[in-house]
C-alpha cells in the first residue's frame, strides 16, 4: 500500500472523530518501539552475518551462539550484536563478553565434532531396521 493511500484510510477512519492527544502519544509511542526494533534487527543480522563469515555455520547457529553470549552476560541481543560490530571495526569487545563469546564458540565446535564423527548407520553403530 502506498504511503498516500494510507493517510486517506487513516483520514477516512477518523472522519468526525477527533483525534485526542493520547491517541497521537501512543503512536508515537508505537512508532518509537518500531523504529527501535528495525534497528536493532538490522546490526544483529549484521553481527550474525560476521559470525557466519568467522565461524563457517547456518543463519540459525550463528544467530544460536549469539543468543548465547547475550544470556551468557544477561545482556539484551541487539547489545551484544552491536559490541561484536564494534569490535569488528576496532573497537575492544568487553572483557565479560569476550569470555562468553570464546566460551560459545568453544561449545559451538565441541558440538560440530560431535555431529561430524556421529556414524551415519545409527547412534550406536547399529544399522537401521
Amino acid at each position: 500500500m502506498l504511503q498516500e493511500d494510507w493517510w486517506k484510510l487513516r483520514a477516512e477512519a477518523t472522519w468526525g472523530n477527533p483525534v485526542t492527544g493520547e491517541d497521537v502519544e501512543v503512536l508515537r509511542s508505537q512508532n518509537d518501539q518500531l523504529r527501535r526494533a528495525l534497528a536493532g534487527r538490522a546490526v544483529i543480522d549484521q553481527a550474525r552475518g560476521m559470525v557466519m563469515v568467522l565461524t563457517p555455520c547456518t543463519r540459525g547457529a550463528a544467530r544460536g551462539l549469539l543468543v548465547n553470549v547475550s544470556r551468557q552476560c544477561d545482556t539484551k541481543l541487539a547489545v551484544v550484536a552491536a559490541a561484536v560490530v564494534a569490535a569488528w571495526e576496532g573497537q575492544p569487545l568487553p572483557d565479560r563478553m569476550q569470555r562468553a563469546l570464546r566460551r560459545a564458540l568453544r561449545t559451538f565446535h565441541a558440538q560440530s565434532r560431535q555431529c561430524n564423527t556421529r556414524r551415519p548407520d545409527g547412534p550406536r553403530g547399529r544399522e537401521k531396521s
